[in-house]
């Protein structure tokens, strides 16, 4: 089973990636610009030229998963490009599955607790 921790960093690959590239076409990718990551256990969303398609990339510690969505109608917003790999959290990952442009959003600084060891 598929499960997040809090632990789980989400890497977003900013620009376009050719999806018809298969789960080692995509490890040869994550390898390439995080070095010894691709099998540790974090979240890689890659984006196609359209926009209309997004491809998931974990390791759970048995095994890979490739997950896939593409939608019926309308585009993902997904940055062009970035000067260094972007990371998501949590709630941002929701909101772009959700189609909300992260671009236009504002974070508001919350108290949390540190988190424990």
């Amino acid at each position: 089973m598929l499960a997040l921790g809090l632990a789980t960093k989400i890497h977003l690959a900013a620009g376009t990636t050719d999806l018809r590239k298969g789960m080692n076409g995509l490890h040869a990718l994550i390898e390439r610009e995080h070095p010894g990551q691709a099998l540790g256990g974090h979240l890689f969303i890659f984006c196609n030229r359209r926009r209309d398609t997004i491809k998931v990339f974990i390791y759970d510690g048995t095994g890979l998963w490739l997950c896939a969505k593409r939608l019926e109608k309308g585009t993902y917003h997904w940055p062009k490009t970035a000067a260094q790999p972007l990371q998501l959290t949590h709630p941002q990952l929701q909101l772009l599955l959700n189609g909300i442009d992260l671009a236009n959003t504002k974070n508001r600084n919350w108290w949390s607790p540190l988190p424990q060891k």
